[in-house]
């Protein structure tokens, strides 16, 4: 009946009209259709810009995690490193039940608030309490030995291993423990320790980029 109904108008010279009409309808229809995809493809793509930025971003504070100042605090050890080659630490220190030493030889034995001058041992503060020490390692948990930056990043976000969302980490690098890193001092012989590559500040405003970003981490 349809065809029939078709061939009528045809017939009766109103073809032009009305295939004229379905020309401009389909056009119409296909320009939205290409226009949506077109703001779908750029949402997307935006997105995937600001993932790969986020991703760059964890791997320049990767420098940072993988120095000696953060990883000695976070081996997969039964005790603590130290120095910049990261060889044992002295005095046959053990980790402790805790992660803060052998009862009888707990860090805050020989570590205090401050660096100390003479012994070359080095102290810092803990967060919310000024001159309260709190030198410990990370609980086996969160150990970084042999770690990539890729598998380091998905480390930090596992809850099982880490234990912190990702706003959770401005405070904790806001700790007098982690800021330490930063200003090392000297050691027993007086030689200077380094610092971490990149400057406090610019890792701070690092790690609030990758945030902001989604905390994506590398594929590799």
């Amino acid at each position: 009946m349809l065809r029939q109904d078709l061939v009528n108008v045809v017939s009766r010279g109103k073809s032009v009209p009305v295939i004229g009409q379905l020309r401009v309808g389909i056009a119409t229809v296909v320009g939205i259709v290409i226009a949506t995809g077109a703001v779908v493809f750029i949402q997307n793509a935006a997105a995937q810009n600001r993932l790969e930025e986020g991703r760059e971003k964890f791997r320049q504070m990767a420098t940072v995690f993988q120095h000696p100042r953060c990883m000695n605090c976070h081996p997969r050890t039964d005790f603590p490193r130290q120095g910049d080659d990261r060889h044992r630490h002295a005095m046959n220190v053990t980790r402790g039940p805790a992660d803060r030493g052998a009862p009888g030889l707990h860090c805050s034995t020989c570590h205090q608030s401050s660096n100390q001058t003479a012994s070359g041992v080095p102290g810092a503060p803990a967060s919310g309490a000024p001159g309260a020490p709190d030198w410990h390692l990370a609980p086996l948990r969160m150990a970084w030995d042999d770690l990539s930056v890729a598998e380091l990043c998905r480390a930090l976000l596992d809850p099982a291993r880490g234990g912190m969302k990702p706003h959770q980490f401005i405070p904790h690098f806001q700790t007098g423990l982690v800021r330490w890193a930063w200003s090392p001092g000297a050691g027993p012989h007086g030689e200077m320790r380094d610092a971490p590559p990149i400057p406090y500040e610019r890792f701070m405003a690092l790690t609030r980029e990758w945030i902001d970003r989604g905390a994506p981490c590398p594929n590799s």
